[in-house]
């Protein structure tokens, strides 16, 4: 007679970017030795690869093409699978602000870590008085260098690779140029005419993009003062 299967449990949550309700299970033994192997390997292909298959089995809602999903999606759900695999209370290291350099610990429960948004952000971006720019949101890959980055090498590079990617098309009143269609070099080459107040403009689609986010309150357990910080990006839970 074989050994009985363990039943898993599975909730519910709505994805932040459109608002659709799915299914999701927790992480399994198996899939968090796989995480752990992933990151002990320092890869990013590697940690991609094992994020990817882990996220794939844990959602159990179909047509929900993780590959495709903004940044701010693979972080709530990343944090609620673990919070339903480990525990929905964590413990964060969190840098007191009034010395710079202790820190206190503060738990803080998963529910209440929320995806903001901000009023000004828009992904549509005027360039001149003929021209605008549609911006997507970076995907898994960007993710996990977001959060598993293990090299500081090439950072502008990097930076242009991350923006020439999530161009979604150029347009104006009478054309239209899909980024699909071009190449990364003819991409960047294209970012390079750009001046300083059109890039200006770009950086703030990123600054205020929506993100993980909750204030927390410290007691530094030095000086005992207290100070509100602004926790934001899944690294920051999970630090």
């Amino acid at each position: 007679m074989p050994l009985p299967k363990i039943a898993t449990p599975t909730y519910e949550l709505e994805l932040p970017s459109t608002g659709k309700t799915i299914k999701f299970r927790p992480f399994l033994v198996k899939e968090e030795k796989l995480l752990v192997l992933a990151l002990e390997s320092n890869d990013t292909k590697e940690i991609t690869n094992a994020i990817k298959a882990v996220l794939k089995d844990c959602i159990q809602t179909r047509g929900i093409k993780v590959e495709t999903l903004p940044t701010f999606d693979i972080e709530y759900l990343f944090l609620n699978i673990r919070g339903k695999s480990v525990g929905e209370d964590i413990e964060v290291s969190v840098l007191c602000p009034d010395d710079g350099e202790t820190y206190a610990e503060v738990q803080i429960s998963i529910d209440d870590i929320k995806v903001t948004r901000d009023k000004n952000h828009s992904n549509q971006i005027k360039l001149d008085d003929n021209l605008m720019m549609e911006m997507k949101y970076p995907s898994l890959d960007q993710f996990v260098k977001s959060n598993f980055e293990f090299s500081n090498d090439n950072q502008v590079d990097q930076s242009f690779e991350l923006i020439a990617s999530c161009i979604d098309k150029v347009y104006s009143a009478d054309e239209a140029w899909t980024t699909d269609d071009f190449t990364k070099k003819e991409v960047t080459e294209f970012l390079e005419q750009m001046n300083s107040a059109q890039f200006k403009e770009i950086e703030s689609f990123f600054s205020t993009m929506p993100k993980l986010s909750h204030e927390v309150q410290v007691v530094n357990p030095k000086t005992k003062k207290k100070s509100k910080v602004t926790l934001e990006g899944l690294a920051s839970f999970f630090a």
